[in-house]
């Protein structure tokens, strides 16, 4: 985890456990895994995945998402946050 300007954090997010699911569900179940994962860490209780991120774990298709994302994290308002893709 970084610390970057107000409100901002840089998370690597571990995607390792896509592996149970599976595997025409995987990146759905990576999706579902980068959402817990920042409710978890960011104590927000929504969470808006931007469009780069999605693609980056959809690029390719459902059945192999990457085994991990780094992930800008920034605080719309105290209940939501956003999460692009780091490039």
């Amino acid at each position: 985890m970084e610390e970057r300007g107000e409100g901002e954090r840089i998370y690597t997010i571990p995607l390792r456990d896509v592996k149970k699911a599976p595997r025409w569900k995987r990146s759905n179940r990576a999706i579902a895994l980068v959402r817990d994962f920042l409710l978890r860490h960011t104590k927000a209780s929504y969470v808006v995945i931007g469009n780069s991120l999605n693609e980056r774990i959809w690029s390719r298709g459902a059945q192999k998402p990457p085994s991990r994302v780094r992930v800008r994290v920034t605080k719309e308002d105290e209940e939501t946050v956003r999460a692009e893709l780091v490039e």
